[in-house]
């Protein structure tokens, strides 16, 4: 082996340079090092998502549609990066980064290294609201020494990203250098590379990536992350031993060049390409830079005849709500793009929660994970009132048609138990992850199909036809429950008592579940007229109405033990598993916090009484939670309203899941959820952006109740409350969290207030909430409300 080593360097090395012009570099064949270091995801605190638009053919993605091709290749930004891109399946990530490096005499920097970025949309109208989910990203050295500006999209007509790359210095003797994580096929442990040709290929089975450059690519190296990989030698030495293969060996691999020497300014067009096999991914690669970076950009954007994103927008009714934001548009335009990009290309219709991991950068990927990128129906259903209250009902059409793929049926692999409900958490295929019952999730296909018969998105004919084949199951399924058998859970369902709330982690009475049951069997039950089946009309209503009448028995409690300035003992719990609501029971643990007194813990589901019209926004249990839900002076760990400043000094609303939520930070530690695999005692939930959406729906519906229109100042204070707040959360990029940091406990990575922490960004029902708040400030009328609910249960 040292022979032929000595052959290789020999052969394949005379002439190519270090990391400086005068470094001499030697070239082996197969790198050391093997497996690599331990392999964590990204982080997950997205600044930028992005994917080509694709249209519809008859419902479904199709190669001969009006945009051609269907680039199946999705990508992220953090921290000035490239982070995870996606291949094939929505959830099937190919590297975990794309970082380039600057070397000079005295020092070595990579983008992870704490540069200071900046993103921007490279196409936006005269107002700046973007156009497309194309980016450009700067990122200075904070010493000054240089700079580097990305522009970042795919290419409509290829499985390829394409990134223009852009380094300026005044300094003389700096070197460029682009270094790739490879995970392919969704984890960072079995993975090979090598050097080819033109480029750099990754490979693991069936699975190819390859990196390419208009530009020759020089130094091209392989090797395993912090051993032999590019950035680690130059790190610890300045100088590139460069490698051919990795060999026999698989693990967590790197593919890396040098770009060339800065010069004050360098200019490089480079592609990472996929395929099934080498010669499809390579192919990819040179259709793309072929065709070239201003043609690419263009069909991306939807340029001149060319059908993009574009054409997208342009399809959707936005304009009309732009005067119910505060800016412009701005987030109204990138939420829509951003809805529309978490939609899988394979299962049309298949909307996931969130392109990321949350806490990605201390999550395993020895394994395949799809973190956020999968289905929950809860989600599915906030994101598809969304695109019906943007004006798309093609895809909320495609995600209705998309429901049986994840309800349980015979046919369900391992369902040994009742069929009817949905599953909690699948892959976009289907395939089987998280399998509790949560009731809301069987409610929400019922309510969305109401809302898109009532809509003339779904004929009268199809509505039928879906009631006798997914809708009566579900409904069934909320009056009898059944038994739940499948993998772990073998449990028997009897609701409106649910195996678990929205928020998956307590069995009991929930306001927010019960109000989607109550909802849900109502909606049935129209249908079920409408389909000719009388006698399962009246049960569902009959039953719909039981269920409606023990609300505050079950869940309002009279003998509440909070002490702050506001409590009079009288408000809604978060959830309730006895009958008796002022007993002293103690909800589970979860999330590394210890149960409590369920009459200690607030949550905001009650409002979902008002949203979906169970109950009025003036009625007594709704008015009394109010001042507990809003008392910022109970004690941190079981306070759920928070109040923040922006920069401009605006202040507005956010609130937190519950009292005593665990899943979050470490406020003792510092540390991530659940670091190295462990729950903590201080974790602590933060604030959710979408519940200032949430309480703005309340405020429009009680504004609308009691003077029967929303008067121009209603309309101000909502619009510059909530609308406000919410977009206010979002970051550089435009992107709304999950979680926002709430100034509460230790803070390591130096959240600002009200910044999104690392939980996931951007947060598919966040973007759909703010959708929906515009639409319903707009038509001065809540989206998600259900008048058949209202009006059944005053019969």
């Amino acid at each position: 082996m040292k022979l032929l080593n000595a052959i290789a360097s020999a052969l394949l090395v005379a002439g190519l340079t270090g990391c400086n012009s005068d470094a001499a570099t030697e070239t082996h064949s197969v790198a050391p090092g093997a497996p690599g270091e331990m392999p964590f995801w990204a982080y997950s605190g997205k600044t930028g998502i992005g994917t080509s638009y694709e249209a519809y053919q008859d419902g479904h993605y199709d190669d001969d549609s009006a945009t051609g091709t269907v680039s199946k290749v999705w990508f992220s930004l953090a921290k000035g990066m490239i982070t995870e891109t996606m291949f094939g399946l929505i959830h099937q990530a190919q590297i975990r980064d794309m970082q380039f490096i600057v070397s000079g005499e005295d020092f070595v920097v990579r983008e992870a290294d704490g540069l200071k970025n900046t993103v921007e949309y490279l196409d936006v109208d005269e107002q700046g609201r973007p156009l497309s989910l194309a980016y450009r990203v700067t990122s200075e050295d904070k010493q000054g020494r240089f700079r580097i500006i990305k522009d970042i999209f795919t290419d409509p007509d290829a499985q390829s990203l394409m990134v223009r790359v852009r380094f300026e210095s005044e300094q003389p003797g700096l070197t460029a250098h682009v270094q790739v994580n490879p995970y392919i096929n969704n984890d960072g442990v079995d993975d090979r590379a090598k050097v080819t040709e033109n480029g750099l290929l990754a490979y693991s089975g069936e699975h190819f990536l390859t990196l390419q450059s208009a530009q020759p690519l020089q130094q091209r190296s392989v090797g395993f992350m912090g051993e032999s990989d590019r950035y680690s030698q130059l790190k610890a030495r300045g100088e590139v031993t460069a490698y051919q293969t990795t060999g026999d060996s698989t693990g967590n691999v790197s593919m890396s060049a040098t770009l060339g020497e800065i010069n004050e300014s360098a200019e490089f067009d480079l592609v990472l390409s996929y395929g099934n096999t080498e010669h499809v991914a390579m192919e990819q690669s040179q259709k793309t830079l072929q065709r070239g970076y201003e043609a690419v950009l263009a069909h991306y954007n939807g340029a001149g005849d060319a059908v993009g994103w574009r054409d997208y927008l342009q399809g959707l009714a936005l304009e009309e709500m732009y005067a119910a934001t505060t800016d412009g548009g701005k987030l109204l335009n990138t939420s829509a793009l951003v809805l529309k990009a978490q939609e899988d290309k394979t299962y049309a219709g298949a909307l996931i929660a969130s392109l990321s991991n949350p806490w990605g950068d201390t999550v395993s990927a020895e394994q395949g994970k799809t973190g956020y990128k999968a289905v929950w129906v809860r989600d599915f259903y906030q994101v598809a009132m969304a695109f019906l209250a943007m004006g798309d009902t093609q895809t909320a059409k495609a995600a209705f048609n998309y429901l049986p793929k994840v309800q349980v049926s015979e046919n369900t692999p391992g369902n040994q138990g009742d069929t009817g409900w949905f599953l909690q958490k699948t892959h976009v295929d289907g395939e089987l992850e998280w399998v509790a019952v949560q009731l809301d999730q069987t409610s929400m296909p019922i309510m969305l199909a109401w809302k898109l018969y009532q809509d003339d998105v779904l004929t009268k004919d199809e509505l039928v036809q879906w009631y006798d084949s997914m809708l009566k199951p579900a409904a069934d399924f909320l009056v009898e429950g059944g038994l739940a058998k499948i993998l772990w859970n073998d449990t028997q369902i009897t609701p409106p008592y649910t195996q678990q709330e929205r928020w998956e982690e307590q069995a009991g009475y929930s306001p927010s579940t019960t109000a989607a049951v109550v909802a849900g069997l109502i909606s049935a039950s129209e249908i079920a007229k409408l389909s000719g089946d009388d006698d399962n009309a009246e049960r569902y209503l009959e039953t719909a109405k039981q269920y409606e009448q023990d609300i505050e028995a079950l869940m309002f409690t009279t003998a509440g033990t909070l002490t702050g300035d506001a409590a009079d003992g009288e408000y809604f719990v978060r959830i309730a598993q006895d009958k008796n609501v002022n007993a002293d029971t103690k909800l589970g643990a979860n999330n590394g916090r210890p149960g409590m007194d369920k009459k200690l813990i607030l949550d905001g589901g009650f409002l979902e009484l008002v949203r979906y019209g169970v109950r009025p926004a003036d009625s007594p249990s709704v008015i009394a939670s109010l001042p507990e839900y809003d008392d910022e002076s109970l004690p941190h760990p079981l306070r759920v309203k928070y109040t923040f400043t922006n920069e401009q000094g605006q202040t507005f609303p956010g609130w937190r899941r519950y009292g005593n939520d665990g899943y979050g930070e470490d406020q003792n530690l510092g540390t991530n959820y659940a670091e190295g695999g462990q729950q903590t005692e201080g974790q602590r939930g933060r604030v959710w952006p979408f519940f200032t959406g949430e309480r703005g729906h309340y405020e429009i519906a009680a504004a609308k109740l009691r003077d029967g229109e929303l008067t121009d100042s209603q309309f101000e204070r909502i619009k510059n409350t909530y609308v406000l707040g919410m977009e206010s959360f979002a970051n550089q990029g435009m992107m709304l969290p999950e979680q926002a940091w709430d100034g509460v406990g230790a803070n390591p990575f130096e959240y600002d207030i009200g910044e999104g922490t690392n939980s996931a960004t951007p947060l598919a029902w966040t973007h759909a909430e703010y959708i929906k708040l515009l639409r319903s400030l707009t038509n001065e009328s809540v989206w998600d409300n259900y008048p058949i609910v209202e009006q059944h249960l005053a019969d």
